[in-house]
């Protein structure tokens, strides 16, 4: 049975940049959220709204400006030495493109195996059992391990990638758009993989994505992402039946609709999330919300409970 205390936690986590001419680059601003042990977050935004560098903070890959992660009740900022390499263990990663993500000098069976040989993880005759074990949980052959990733498929190639994720028994996985780069159809293969190694390694999930259609069936609960904020989060049914912010209905209106009789979009999203012009203690999306108030223009609105474990950060809903 599955604990109820939560795997991560995010604590008010800002992560900033420097650019140009002083300037500060609040790629994450304040994010709060948490996982519970087997469950999966999906985390949804438009490109350059922070949730690909939140990930590497979690990953350990980046240090957080201000804030805390938890791992298992613990601030991973204090992991060092061997509670360093248990955490690296117990938190993996699958990121977007799969090509980029294998070496092309190694071939299948030596990627999958490499971090257990690096961990120190059991002899080499054990290793090469569980690489043969990983390579057909993912619905790849074992004559596979001899080939390079050139040989594979860009879903084949994810595959690995996921075996990769797998070797050294994960906790939990970090997956940073791990289907974008696929065929709606390879997309779905993918999808319906992760989530059954999900149910038998009692994993857990944080799905970063920037299409609400992808993440709608994998997903407990999802956070939608503005602007390096969190600006609404609830149950996935939830946010499919009842979203309230504005941003979030944008993004579900871009869901394209087989039906051409179906629901035409509420409204389509102008402009770009780079480009806002609102004074820093406005509404971030005041410049492409078509509803706004004058509330919007002097205060930033907060994450509010408005039901059942559904948060919203907008004035007008």
């Amino acid at each position: 049975m599955l604990e109820d205390q939560p795997i991560l936690k995010v604590d008010h986590v800002r992560k900033y940049f420097s650019a140009k001419r002083h300037h500060i680059v609040k790629a994450v601003d304040d994010v709060s959220f948490s996982i519970g042990r087997g469950r999966t977050l999906g985390l949804v935004g438009e490109s350059g709204c922070g949730k690909s560098t939140l990930g590497k903070c979690i990953l350990k890959l980046q240090p957080v400006t201000q804030g805390t992660i938890f791992f298992k009740g613990q601030a991973i900022e204090e992991f060092k030495g061997d509670r360093g390499e248990e955490y690296r263990k117990g938190v993996q990663a699958v990121f977007q493109d799969p090509y980029g993500s294998l070496n092309p000098r190694m071939r299948v069976g030596e990627i999958i195996e490499e971090p257990l040989f690096v961990h120190k993880v059991s002899p080499k005759k054990e290793r090469r059992r569980r690489v043969e074990e990983l390579i057909e949980k993912v619905g790849l052959k074992p004559d596979h391990l001899r080939r390079f990733p050139h040989e594979f498929s860009g879903g084949q190639r994810q595959r690995i990638c996921i075996a990769r994720a797998l070797s050294l028994n994960p906790q939990m996985i970090v997956l940073d758009e791990p289907v974008s780069a696929l065929d709606v159809s390879i997309q779905a293969q993918i999808l319906n993989l992760l989530m059954d190694l999900k149910e038998e390694f009692q994993l857990t999930y944080l799905f970063i994505s920037h299409a609400l259609s992808v993440v709608e069936h994998i997903s407990d609960v999802v956070a939608v992402m503005y602007l390096g904020r969190i600006v609404e989060t609830a149950p996935s049914e939830v946010i499919f039946k009842d979203a309230r912010h504005p941003y979030t209905k944008a993004l579900l209106s871009a869901v394209l609709n087989p039906n051409p009789e179906g629901p035409k979009p509420g409204f389509v999203l102008e402009g770009d999330v780079g480009e806002s012009q609102a004074a820093a203690d406005a509404c971030r999306f005041l410049d492409r919300c078509p509803n706004s108030v004058a509330d919007c223009r002097v205060k930033e609105p907060v994450l509010r409970e408005v039901g059942a474990g559904h948060h919203l950060a907008c004035f007008i809903s």
